[in-house]
């Protein structure tokens, strides 16, 4: 057994989850593993993924050394002190919707968040989880918004080169202080004053709204509006009605108002001449409500 001796921050426990989760008539989580420490759980599912593993399989780690999030950038905490989970699936849907995947992600997590921590999360595009830091005596919602949670999603090809499974991971921040936390920018749910801190039953509720949110994406055939996904995300999502700077790969930012998310998943921009703009990746940033 391992050893540990932060009674603040004890480990996950691997057993109750997997009671929790692969129970019942037709569970989604074929299994759970948890592990003391691993470099990334998506590398790790994506390996596992290449070598013929079915999918349902969730891996979380008490300890990420090497976790990255979206364009290559590090995601670090200290031991058990936030959610380091990957999730491998391999849907039937066509891969040109998998983009929604982790957008869908995105969504689950605010689901569980409002639900079961009482922190009004949202969605900035295309899936950063923000949470507002209240501040002393305004109501919670006009806190600061900051980023708790990100979500990075690997597509996996198989022997004919065609994607053949999608391993989404997320890394939660839960309870970090402040100084514990990577970048000025960040929060955790612990600063956000959410209505527990357990790791075992936010993931829990996080892993439960993915296999609700999924479904019924899979069961639509990937499609968004059958799916409801797309509504469903539009409603999370904090960037729409924002004027918005988006910093672009290899060329100048766009800047404009973020009107709508088309149903490939795209934020669409309409910049100072009028002209429409359908992005499917950038770094946004909020600039100022809209009048």
């Amino acid at each position: 057994m391992s050893q540990w001796t932060d009674l603040r921050r004890p480990p996950l426990r691997r057993a109750a989850l997997a009671e929790a989760l692969t129970r019942g008539p037709d569970p989604l989580w074929r299994a759970v593993e948890v592990v003391p420490q691993t470099g990334s759980t998506n590398a790790d599912l994506a390996a596992r993924a290449r070598a013929g593993e079915p999918g349902g399989l969730v891996l979380a780690a008490d300890h990420q050394t090497g976790g990255r999030g979206r364009l290559g950038r590090s995601w670090t905490a200290p031991p058990r002190s936030s959610l380091a989970v990957s999730m491998l699936l391999r849907p039937s849907a066509d891969p040109d919707r998998w983009s929604w995947l982790p957008l869908l992600v995105g969504v689950a997590i605010v689901d569980a968040l409002v639900r079961t921590c009482g922190v009004p999360a949202g969605l900035k595009w295309p899936n950063d989880v923000l949470v507002p830091e209240p501040d002393p005596g305004a109501p919670p919602q006009d806190g600061e918004r900051r980023k708790v949670c990100g979500i990075l999603a690997e597509a996996v090809p198989g022997t004919a080169g065609a994607p053949d499974a999608a391993v989404l991971g997320f890394g939660l921040n839960v309870d970090q202080e402040r100084v514990e936390l990577p970048v000025p920018d960040a929060t955790s749910l612990r600063l956000a004053g959410a209505a527990t801190l357990d790791r075992d039953t936010i993931l829990r509720a996080c892993l439960r709204a993915v296999d609700v949110r999924y479904r019924r994406w899979a069961d639509a055939g990937g499609e968004p509006r059958g799916s409801g996904i797309g509504a469903a995300y539009r409603e999370a999502c904090l960037t729409l009605g924002l004027d918005v700077e988006v910093r672009l790969p290899g060329r100048d930012p766009v800047r404009g108002r973020a009107e709508d998310v088309d149903d490939a998943g795209r934020l669409v921009v309409v910049d100072a001449s009028g002209a429409r703009l359908a992005l499917a990746a950038g770094d946004v940033v909020h600039v100022r409500p809209a009048a």
